[in-house]
């Protein structure tokens, strides 16, 4: 039986960040590139963006290239300004057009980690780290206190004289963290960090980031385009669309409480089932699906409401699909409601799971998640139980928002 495994987690919802716990604020921030010609306005990359980061707190831009999640770290770090709305950081305004207000990125408490990490190959690695506290004319026994500290908290105190150029890729990156964090920054910013190392290193960076901000306790603004990613490491994600913010929430919000159909879609894949709303009373919907039986929902917040009859897409992420093989438990299993029969066409072994193709008896092509520790063949008839809770219904077309 392929039993979901994130039962036992609470799906209750973020709190909303109170102004005493805000560390950085973009009120309704717009910016916009010149066209060919150069003009302005042509392009809009931040479409009236606001959002918050609480102090402590790892908030993370995530969105397909071109969405504008990078040009709002740039704003909120100083290295583009904005062309209207406010920034405000620690409670006072950094970036204001209207009240021509510009704080330079130098005199923001903020560290900076770029995608090229940006490491000096004529510096050792205690040079690099030690640039921005040079630039800000610190003395050098400060200096050195600081710097070989912050290198202990990398693990590169061995590497303090090594060359620039003499550093693997995960190295640069600790090099360029420990750089970005040598003059005690409130917020650190980091820009697609981890998109140049392989899977394996990603996934140490990864966890060695979250406990360097636990063991901190500064705030992180993070840029990705990994859903992965941003799952694993946000307290919040901020989903970003063609310059615009989706939705605001924790991980679990956006994975299994998606807004928006842009958000649903982004998040994950889903298996998508078209129906009719039979009956809706509150949030339990009875649906008739056109694979030719009943289903019922407890997620019925986008649910259209309108009379029975309404066209729906009812949408459950395939790993909360329960899987059973057993013959004597298949049988005409579809005409149960919540459950659907088929025939698993391939599989994909991903190491913890198989991923199937299963098609239905309607010949309905579907793809759910198998444990790896049970044995499944190809070719094998298959019972599948959606849960109420586990199922959202949508509207049948546009967006729900």
């Amino acid at each position: 039986m392929n039993e979901p495994a994130h039962r036992s987690l609470s799906l209750s919802r973020a709190t909303p960040l109170s102004p005493a716990d805000e560390l950085l604020r973009l009120n309704r921030v717009r910016k916009s590139y010149p066209t060919r010609r150069g003009e302005f306005g042509g392009a809009l990359a931040v479409d009236d963006v606001s959002l918050a980061l609480g102090a402590g707190e790892i908030l993370t831009l995530l969105g397909p290239s071109g969405c504008g999640k990078t040009t709002t770290l740039r704003i909120a770090v100083g290295l583009e300004r904005t062309d209207a709305g406010e920034v405000s950081f620690a409670g006072k305004l950094i970036d204001a057009p209207d009240r021509r207000i510009f704080v330079p990125p130098e005199r923001r408490n903020m560290g900076m980690v770029f995608q090229s990490y940006a490491i000096w190959p004529h510096m050792t690695v205690f040079e690099n780290v030690a640039y921005p506290l040079r630039a800000r004319r610190r003395p050098p026994a400060e200096i050195r206190e600081k710097v070989l500290k912050v290198l202990g908290l990398v693990g590169l105190s061995e590497m303090s004289a090594r060359p620039g150029t003499r550093l693997s890729g995960g190295q640069q990156q600790r090099v360029a963290i420990a750089r970005a964090l040598a003059f005690g920054c409130d917020l650190l910013l980091m820009d697609e960090p981890f998109s140049n190392l392989d899977s394996q290193l990603r996934l140490q960076m990864r966890s060695e980031v979250k406990l360097l901000q636990r063991t901190l306790g500064i705030a992180v603004l993070f840029v990705t385009h990994d859903q992965s990613e941003a799952l694993a490491l946000s307290d919040r994600i901020a989903l970003m669309r063609a310059g615009r913010i989706e939705q605001v929430g924790t991980p679990l919000d956006l994975y299994y409480r998606p807004e928006t159909v842009a958000v649903r879609d982004f998040m994950g894949a889903q298996v998508l089932l078209t129906g009719r709303i039979k009956t809706r009373i509150f949030e339990k919907v009875h649906i008739d699906l056109d694979e030719g039986t009943a289903f019922v929902s407890e997620g019925g917040d986008h649910a259209p409401e309108v009379s029975a009859g309404a066209g729906c897409i009812v949408a459950i992420r395939p790993e909360r699909i329960i899987v059973d093989s057993k013959a004597s438990r298949v049988g005409l299993a579809d005409r149960d409601t919540n459950v659907l029969v088929g025939e698993v066409l391939t599989l994909l072994f991903m190491g913890s799971q198989f991923e199937a193709r299963v098609r239905l008896s309607s010949g309905k092509l579907i793809t759910v998640t198998l444990p790896s520790t049970e044995e499944w063949r190809e070719g094998d008839a298959v019972r599948l139980t959606f849960p109420e809770t586990a199922i959202q219904v949508w509207p049948n077309a546009g967006n729900p928002s």
